[in-house]
């Protein structure tokens, strides 16, 4: 007798929380749509979640506006919806600037331009505006939990900009234009890097020396590989060329 009693109050309270997931929403309380939002963001459900957070956080009498506008936000983060995660976030900070997750709002609109940026060899319009994102939180925030991790999305975000820079200069260096060529290389050398487009400029550089027959640069440039990079095969093949150098 007492499990079936139990068995029934387990059923009535499904039927209590199914029976709210299915009323429609203006007959909900503020309270009874953040209630069903965020059981259904604990299942992993946010695109069902997703209705319920918006007529909330457009309800700008509610206590439970600011709130239901970061989890609206991080419903669309959780689904890969970068877009239409950073706007929302966009909102929280427009909106709640006294949000205790302000902070994480900055720095999430910084991670979802990280997303949108496009590979290095695309423009890289999206890569700009992260990396204003996150420095615009490391200002603002500068003892943030998460600081160490907006420094590691910056120097990714560094990296890809150098490499745009390599692939121009390398675009140019397939099409003969060896001063354009240079000019994008001698940019990325001059940032003092030890990585792999450095080195790949400084190889390129020697080749075009090379093809100019200026002599003191080729060399020049093949020490540099032999002292930074020594075991690369770039500076394997031109350590070939220098006898017809010296």
């Amino acid at each position: 007798m007492k499990r079936i009693l139990i068995l029934l109050l387990v059923l009535v309270a499904l039927l209590a929380v199914s029976c709210g997931r299915t009323r429609p929403l203006r007959d909900l309380s503020a309270a009874e749509k953040m209630r069903i939002a965020d059981e259904l963001y604990e299942e992993g459900k946010y695109n069902r979640a997703i209705p319920y957070y918006t007529d909330v956080a457009l309800d700008r009498r509610s206590a439970y506006t600011a709130e239901a506008q970061m989890k609206l936000a991080d419903s669309y983060f959780h689904q890969n919806k970068f877009t239409e995660a950073r706007l929302e976030y966009q909102e929280v900070i427009r909106l709640f600037r006294d949000h205790p997750e302000i902070g994480r709002a900055y720095f999430q609109i910084g991670v979802c331009y990280y997303e949108e940026s496009l590979g290095a060899q695309y423009t890289q319009e999206e890569t700009y505006e992260a990396i204003n994102a996150f420095e615009t939180f490391l200002e603002r925030f500068p003892f943030s939990p998460l600081r160490e991790e907006a420094e590691q999305y910056l120097d990714e975000l560094n990296y890809k900009l150098l490499e745009k820079k390599f692939y121009n200069g390398y675009i140019y260096y397939k099409i003969y234009d060896y001063s354009a060529a240079l000019m994008y290389f001698d940019e990325i050398m001059d940032e003092g890097n030890i990585n792999e487009v450095d080195k790949k400029s400084r190889y390129y550089a020697t080749l075009i020396y090379m093809r100019r027959e200026d002599k003191q640069n080729a060399l020049k440039m093949i020490d540099s590989l032999n002292e930074l990079y020594p075991e690369s095969n770039e500076a394997k093949r031109v350590n070939r060329y220098r006898d017809r150098l010296e």
